[in-house]
């Protein structure tokens, strides 16, 4: 037993040593103000963070964050740290969003930035490494944001990751692996994976088509042609209205005042419609033409998409309509199995809120129906009712 406690210690601390946590925020009490920066970028009226575990929680201290305070406002606030760079290893970013207001336009995303930031500048146009997280407005966007800069332009994954929308705490967690291979994890499920090159258009296309070839002038791409055997019947020509047959000149109608009278038309049942030959198979198709393709000139391979030379900082720089997001539990580490772990430390928190959510909305579902007003007895209602065989009362008017 005791060589077997032995074994488990040796192989905690050899995974100790190979797993690095680069940083990691959990916000647990206001030294926040002192590390983090909020921009003081010109033309823009920013808002301003409060910690708070916010209206509904597991633990009210464990559970607090960083949450937006004012309506219709810009954020930007940043934090350095110490740099580090993800050559040969996997860089994991993790953190949790709760949109405890319901949200209906606003981002709940974080950029990575390298230590050229200007914290006191940072803007919506300052150069980031990395976006990652969801963006909601309206029911047209709810998709999670994975942008990536490169060469010194920021590109979009062409994959549609759907966020989720609801009120609560949800992990958003962004794999990328030295083999230029990625995943998105939501709440520790995988949603999304692939590869940086397929995924995002930072390279030009490996192939394109041949700008010397041509489709051979004699090459029919015809599946089927008319039969030229085909020959249209005799009665096939019929007029598309008739007269209405059982039309008749009104009794009133005067050819002098009115006009000579004509029958009003109708569709005439007997017409076929505009007569085309058969379609047989054309004993000339060769099938449809395909452009041949070559070796792009301009592309060249990069196994390096992947790397991020210097990262040093995370920022919230966002806008929202209706503020109440709260941000925490940020995360950057080379190891994915340490992130999985804190989200699984973390489903107790998000149980926790929703049972208090629950209770919530039960308490103001009775508040509500405690407030409406008492439906009048059917007592009330018979007293006035005249009883059977007297007219009701009527009210007295003074005489005009």
């Amino acid at each position: 037993m005791k060589s077997l406690v032995l074994s488990l210690v040796s192989l905690l601390a050899l995974y100790s040593v190979n797993c690095e946590v680069y940083y990691e925020e959990k916000f647990p009490d206001d030294s926040w103000e002192s590390n983090w920066v909020y921009s003081e970028h010109p033309g823009k009226e920013f808002g301003k963070f409060k910690l708070t575990a916010g209206k509904f929680y597991n633990d009210p201290e464990e559970d607090k964050g960083l949450q937006t305070s004012e309506d219709a406002r810009f954020y930007a606030l940043s934090r350095k740290f110490k740099p580090f760079s993800n050559e040969g290893k996997d860089l994991v970013i993790q953190f949790t969003v709760k949109h405890e207001q319901d949200i209906d336009c606003g981002g709940g995303y974080v950029k990575v930035f390298d230590c050229n930031l200007d914290q006191k500048d940072m803007h919506g146009e300052s150069p980031y490494e990395i976006m990652f997280g969801p963006d909601i407005c309206g029911p047209g966007t709810k998709k999670v944001h994975v942008i990536f800069s490169y060469k010194g332009k920021n590109h979009l994954i062409k994959k549609d990751i759907r966020c989720k929308d609801d009120v609560h705490t949800h992990l958003y967690t962004l794999v990328v692996k030295p083999d230029n291979k990625y995943e998105v994890l939501i709440d520790n499920e995988k949603v999304e994976d692939g590869n940086l090159e397929d995924d995002w258009d930072f390279l030009p296309p490996k192939k394109i088509k041949d700008p010397e070839a041509k489709k051979p002038e004699d090459w029919d791409d015809r599946a089927t042609i008319p039969d030229p055997d085909d020959t249209k019947p005799e009665d096939w020509d019929k007029p598309e209205h008739i007269p209405d047959p059982d039309a008749s000149k009104p009794e009133d109608w005067d050819d002098e005042m009115d006009g000579e009278w004509e029958p009003p038309m109708i569709d005439n049942p007997d017409y076929k419609g505009v007569w085309s030959p058969k379609q047989i198979d054309n004993p000339a198709y060769k099938g449809a033409w395909i452009h041949p393709e070559i070796d792009n000139p301009e592309y060249t391979e990069d196994k390096n998409l992947y790397l991020r030379k210097e990262i040093c900082a995370v920022g919230l720089d966002l806008w929202q309509v209706k503020s109440g997001t709260i941000f925490d539990n940020i995360l950057f580490t080379d190891d994915l199995e340490v992130a999985k772990a804190r989200g699984e430390e973390l489903k107790k928190t998000l149980e926790g809120e929703k049972k208090m959510k629950s209770a919530q909305d039960e308490a103001e579902r009775e508040k509500e129906k405690a407030e409406k007003p008492e439906e009048e007895d059917d007592e009330d209602l018979d007293d006035e009712i005249a009883p059977e065989g007297e007219s009701a009362p009527v009210e007295e008017h003074d005489e005009l």
